[in-house]
């Protein structure tokens, strides 16, 4: 069976970036089991596992654009302390939800403290970085339609949420 939307698919993989660090990997782990076409994984991973089956294995870099965009530097803004009202301890690398410009929620990082300017970024941790995969298709199988209706594939035992 190919991959296609709307088909679950399980692969093995190791992320690394241009230095050859390893950012992520399912090794010593379960497979990371995904529904092709949901959004589930950056767009350029999905496009060069399309039309793969069990058994494939390839290497693929995929550039910022298909992966977590580019960094901006309109998303780092500088903060007073005062904005963090309720939590006593600030500290680099903490994440707070925050608006977004487009109304919605995003996800920033506290980059630096100086004093009481507390500097945050909303740019996802791999913004602007090229993503390398190695990737092995484990299992490819038909989502059910509950799964193609949530827009995600469902664990052991079915719905969790």
């Amino acid at each position: 069976m190919q991959i296609a939307a709307n088909k679950a698919v399980s692969i093995d993989y190791t992320l690394t970036n241009d230095a050859g660090e390893v950012i992520d990997s399912s090794a010593g782990g379960a497979p990371l089991v995904y529904l092709q076409g949901a959004g589930n994984i950056i767009v350029g991973l999905e496009k060069a596992l399309e039309g793969k089956q069990v058994g494939d294995e390839l290497e693929v870099s995929i550039e910022p654009g298909d992966a977590y965009g580019e960094y901006s530097a309109e998303l780092v803004a500088t903060l007073s302390r005062e904005m963090f009202e309720g939590v006593d301890e600030l500290e680099v690398g903490m994440q707070f939800h925050a608006s977004a410009p487009d109304g919605g929620m995003q996800i920033v990082t506290i980059r630096d403290i100086d004093g009481d300017d507390v500097t945050v970024d909303g740019n996802h941790p791999l913004a602007g970085q090229r993503l390398n995969f190695k990737v092995k298709v484990v299992n490819v199988r038909e989502a059910s339609a509950e799964e193609v209706a949530h827009g995600h594939i469902h664990g052991e035992g079915g719905h969790h949420h």
